[in-house]
């Protein structure tokens, strides 16, 4: 087949490759800096574990993507060819569930560290969460793991029994069924999105509870806070993923709904935003962390003296 590509999809596609290029340099960005971390200690917290596997997971989200993307608007026959499809849906949903559930966990961690209450079982998480992070991202993994073999098994099933029944280039039919398998994805997907929001949502409210009687106490002392500002700091993280994440599931929605797909606009600022959140939010947790914030100010600071220079 030989590629047709219209100036609109030139156009988006050129827009989306710049988003995930951009995305996937700030992911690699962070990951860079925690595994030269590693290496020099020999060892990472719980923050910058989970850090690392989230820039992972959305490298590899970033990738597929694009790859995906690319293929509908060039070559569309081609991801109904064994074992293109399937290979794609897996890694898409792998990645997506676990960049999902390493957000949540990375909020959850926020929560235990920073909200102050007197609940044995909180205190108990508070003092054993260094131990249980590890199983948590292990259980993250495995979930997600999971939910890509399914959706390879629902792929893979759904292009045998396609392929049986319109026969050879009859891609027409095979498009209306592919169209079918990918709502059941998406179902995949809202199970790990549901899953992650709840996680924020009572992550959110739990830290904003901790921050009012927080903030009573200090008014009743006269007194400033340390812990004011790591409330304040980790309700902007929180916040933050949590609107991004929301408008994310909208087009998510919107994706899925059958008129809005004739709506050029509509699909232009869905994937206009789907590739922008990664490496958006990202750098929203980079300027967050003391040592990932210094590290890109020297590196930043470093090449305007060079330009300078020049």
């Amino acid at each position: 087949q030989q590629s047709s590509v219209t100036s609109s999809g030139a156009t988006i596609l050129a827009i989306i490759s710049l988003e995930a290029f951009a995305g996937t340099w700030i992911n690699a960005f962070m990951v860079g800096v925690l595994c030269i971390g590693w290496v020099k200690k020999k060892t990472l917290n719980s923050n910058e574990k989970i850090l690392l596997l989230l820039g992972c997971s959305r490298i590899c989200y970033l990738c597929f993507s694009w790859v995906y993307c690319s293929l509908s608007i060039t070559y569309p026959n081609y991801l109904y060819v064994q074992p293109t499809f399937q290979l794609i849906v897996f890694f898409q949903a792998f990645s997506n569930c676990s960049k999902l559930w390493f957000s949540a966990c990375l909020c959850v961690f926020y929560c235990i560290k920073i909200a102050n209450f007197r609940n044995r079982f909180f205190i108990y998480l508070k003092v054993k969460t260094d131990r249980i992070v590890p199983w948590l991202l292990l259980a993250s993994v495995l979930s997600a793991l999971a939910i890509g073999i399914i959706a390879y098994d629902m792929a893979d099933t759904k292009l045998g029994s396609n392929r049986n029944s319109t026969g050879q280039g009859n891609f027409s039919e095979v498009n209306n069924q592919m169209d079918e398998n990918v709502f059941q994805t998406y179902f995949i997907y809202g199970f790990g999105f549901v899953t992650s929001v709840t996680a924020v949502i009572c992550s959110a409210l739990l830290l904003l509870f901790s921050l009012w009687r927080h903030k009573c106490k200090m008014q009743k002392n006269s007194m400033n806070s340390i812990s004011m500002d790591a409330h304040i700091k980790a309700m902007k993280s929180i916040l933050s993923f949590f609107i991004m994440y929301s408008i994310n599931f909208i087009f998510l929605i919107l994706s899925l709904i059958p008129s809005t797909k004739e709506v050029n606009y509509v699909v232009f600022l869905s994937l206009l935003y789907l590739y922008a959140f990664p490496g958006v939010h990202s750098l929203i947790l980079i300027f967050s962390n003391p040592k990932l914030e210094k590290t890109l100010i020297r590196i930043l600071s470093c090449v305007k003296c060079k330009v300078c220079m020049r």
